[in-house]
């Protein structure tokens, strides 16, 4: 009998595959980092080619590890960076251009000229999202315009686009060789700005006015159901797939699937998820709620036949993404987790802030022409102050979402659930407890993003029978409590507020 579950886990900076027992627990991992393509400002590619390889060889390095063969996987689920785009051909396997990173910018004229008729929320209401770069519809109509004979090619039914889900599941299914499985999910396609949040479908009038032929788009199914098997046979690069047999069973975009790995399955249950970028979700149940506060309503999860079920999230661009920053940029730190010691190294940030609009603002300011400042520099500051002020943009972001959060819902949470590769840090989880003023929460099991696809896939194949179980599986390893006097708090998120204004319109 399968005795585990395998996740690929395909983030934007690396790709990882965790193998689960029943309980939840990491049997191994295997993870490799893959190129980030800066072509020119504002510009960020990843290498499809590359990411397909490194799913390779981190499927087989766990499975090394754990000393395991396909027969002991009882199924394969799915996560990965929501909104990065490609467009490939549907005969040879080839994309035709880079894959659009959800950080990328280029698409910041298609969006302005797409607002012009009723302006930036014109399509919030069928999709819950605001005309933003990060979203994959304007990613692939900047594809489709750019790329010489894209546009013909499409409409006659030759190209495929995908979110990397799809990607990964095409080449699992076995690719150009034939009878691959074209799919998505209700999360990953709610990303996309052209699915309509009540219907679950493509919505017709949403891909006329962007100019994108439906032909082209994957068959958007649940997050938890059995979509195919792996392709047992050789791929392009002459090596065997090794979970050849193995049913792929569920897909989750990265944010939702860490929701669901923390077991945040009733309404008004949250989740921050700390990683390249940071992603609050609140569980709304099963009707989607309107922001009036600069969040996004986007599905959560829908699981086999059962309704889905909705989310608020707050996305911020750059949080992890910051510390890599100073470490490959500035060359403060060698490695991600000296950062913390950095910042130690003083008593607070010495008056500075660090707002990182390095693509802008998300939510909850939706702002594309803000760009980055450092605010109330003096002679006095050091390196250690700037590491400490880029912990801290992390928690004053975060604040920054959870008012919204607050205000959307009209349920002030009482505790945050926190995931993700920063929760390590103890600097930074005490500053968030500090500044939010609710205790911050980190589970035992902190590869949540990977869990909560691991626990769709089990579903759908009955290796867990239902949320019940998984619910059982989640523990506390540590809680941090708010220790700021509320007046201290005050002052410095008014700080903070008035440093955002300054990165306001830097882009004319």
């Amino acid at each position: 009998m399968s005795q585990y579950i395998a996740a690929i886990d395909q983030g934007t900076t690396s790709t990882r595959c965790i193998i689960f027992n029943h309980a939840g627990q990491v049997v191994a991992c295997d993870q490799k980092e893959h190129t980030q393509i800066y072509p020119q400002p504002g510009w960020v590619e990843h290498n499809p080619l590359e990411i397909w390889v490194r799913t390779q060889e981190v499927v087989a390095g766990a499975l090394t590890k754990a000393n395991l063969t396909a027969q002991d996987i009882a199924a394969l689920g799915i996560t990965n960076q929501r909104e990065t785009t490609l467009v490939w051909d549907r005969a040879t396997g080839q994309p035709i251009y880079n894959a659009l990173v959800w950080q990328d910018t280029r698409t910041a004229d298609i969006c302005t000229e797409l607002a012009r008729d009723g302006g930036q929320d014109r399509l919030r209401t069928k999709v819950g999202l605001p005309l933003a770069t990060y979203f994959s519809g304007p990613k692939i109509k900047w594809l489709l315009d750019n790329v010489a004979g894209a546009r013909a090619r499409a409409e006659h039914g030759e190209l495929c686009f995908g979110n990397i889900d799809t990607w990964l599941i095409w080449n699992l299914t076995g690719g150009a060789s034939g009878n691959a499985v074209h799919v998505t999910d209700v999360t990953n396609a709610s990303r996309t700005m052209l699915m309509n949040l009540q219907t679950l479908d493509w919505d017709d009038e949403i891909l006329q006015l962007m100019g994108i032929p439906r032909a082209m788009l994957p068959r958007i199914c649940s997050s938890s159901e059995i979509y195919a098997q792996v392709k047992p046979t050789l791929n392009a690069q002459r090596s065997p797939l090794n979970l050849g047999g193995v049913p792929i069973a569920g897909i989750l975009g990265d944010q939702q699937a860490a929701l669901f790995g923390q077991t945040c399955f009733s309404p008004g249950e949250a989740k921050n998820t700390y990683g390249t970028g940071c992603f609050m979700l609140l569980n709304t149940g099963n009707q989607p709620i309107p922001s009036k506060h600069g969040l996004l309503t986007t599905l959560g999860y829908k699981i086999g036949n059962q309704p889905a079920v909705y989310v608020l999230e707050g996305s911020i661009a750059i949080t992890g993404a910051l510390v890599q920053w100073l470490r490959d940029n500035l060359g403060l730190i060698q490695q991600s987790h000296e950062v913390e010691t950095l910042a130690a190294s003083v008593a607070d940030s010495g008056g500075i802030y660090f707002v990182p609009a390095f693509s802008g603002l998300y939510a909850p300011h939706w702002k594309d022409s803000a760009r980055g400042v450092i605010a109330g520099l003096t002679r006095y500051i050091n390196k250690g102050h700037i590491a400490r002020a880029t912990l801290e943009a992390t928690a004053y972001q975060t604040r920054e979402v959870l008012d919204a959060m607050n205000a959307d819902s009209g349920v002030p949470l009482t505790a945050l659930k926190v995931d993700g590769g920063m929760v390590r840090n103890e600097l930074l989880m005490q500053f968030q407890a500090d500044v939010l003023g609710v205790p911050v929460i980190r589970p035992i099991v902190a590869e949540t993003t990977a869990l909560g696809a691991a626990y769709a896939a089990g579903l759908a194949v009955g290796f867990w029978q239902q949320i019940d179980d998984l619910r059982a599986n989640w523990g506390k390893d540590r809680e941090w409590q708010p220790a700021m006097p509320a007046d201290h708090r005050a002052i410095l998120y008014r700080g903070w507020k008035k440093a955002v204004t300054r990165t306001f319109d830097w882009v004319e």
